[in-house]
């Protein structure tokens, strides 16, 4: 993992010898990962795309018209506007889903669409939280339907998403009754921590969008990952740590404990300084 300091330069440190062992933890706290450029390395209805095309979950143009409408947020970031846009965007797109049948699609794909797409340095990050007794909650504006498979992908319990509204015959209506954007997104994360009795000020969040700020400034140690051009920014003016994650790596559904297990060893032996950030970011 690189982390940059505040005038934008590399800083590495050396793993300290044995930061691979179970600490202490407190299980009081918690952390919050948005997914889509955070823990995956593009979004994840993208990736999902082609294989919802090819189950007939929607059509050709439909997905040309969820690209085209993800193109902006990829490349600059998204504001409030965009994430409206997306919002609608995602409420027609959704009309006429079978939620069930959706995650059941996504569920059976996930292995060769998501797995792929997983940024190494995210992965070696959630397993550090895990060994301290963290809490790890996946905070996602896309629908249930596509984050809980990843979740699960993941082996992560707890997974914040918009909600899809559904009419009476069970399938999606083309509402949003809960946008997981913005304000909306810090406000689940509070009602979960409040929920189960969470320490927001010692938590931690990760995110790369400038919409996320509601999120990252509900807990004491907000982290920027590839952060956009605003993010970077309104991180630098505050001095939070800015994270550099670049390295994808391919991992194997079910057998995601086993690679829990070996992905710390190997970050430190690969000297990413996971040890080192534990030190300098979160309390023993």
């Amino acid at each position: 993992m690189t982390i940059l300091n505040n005038n934008n330069t590399e800083t590495l440190k050396p793993a300290l010898p044995g930061a691979n062992q179970r600490l202490e933890g407190d299980t009081r706290i918690a952390a919050f990962f948005d997914l889509d450029k955070t823990i995956l390395a593009t979004a994840s209805a993208m990736a999902l795309s082609s294989p919802l095309v090819h189950a007939g979950v929607m059509s050709r143009w439909d997905s040309l018209r969820a690209t085209l409408v993800q193109l902006p947020y990829l490349f600059t970031g998204a504001d409030d506007e965009r994430m409206r846009s997306m919002m609608h965007a995602l409420g027609e797109l959704t009309r006429g889903w079978d939620p069930q049948y959706v995650e059941k699609i996504v569920n059976n794909v996930t292995n060769s669409t998501i797995a792929p797409l997983c940024y190494r340095e995210a992965l070696a990050l959630i397993d550090h939280h895990r060994l301290l007794g963290h809490h790890v909650v996946i905070a996602s504006a896309s629908p249930l339907e596509i984050v809980r498979p990843i979740a699960h992908l993941l082996s992560i319990p707890d997974a914040l998403s918009t909600i899809v509204g559904q009419g009476q015959d069970g399938l999606a209506d083309g509402t949003i009754t809960h946008f997981n954007h913005g304000e909306g997104k810090a406000e689940a994360c509070a009602a979960l921590a409040r929920e189960r009795g969470w320490d927001l000020n010692d938590s931690f969040a990760y995110s790369d969008s400038i919409s996320d700020l509601p999120m990252l400034e509900l807990v004491g140690n907000p982290r920027a990952v590839n952060p956009d051009r605003a993010l970077a920014a309104v991180a630098r003016e505050r001095e939070w740590p800015i994270l550099s994650f670049t390295r994808t790596v391919r991992i194997r559904g079910r057998k995601r404990a086993r690679l829990a297990r070996a992905m710390i060893p190997l970050a430190l032996a690969g000297g990413i300084g996971i040890g080192y950030w534990a030190r300098r970011s979160i309390p023993s």
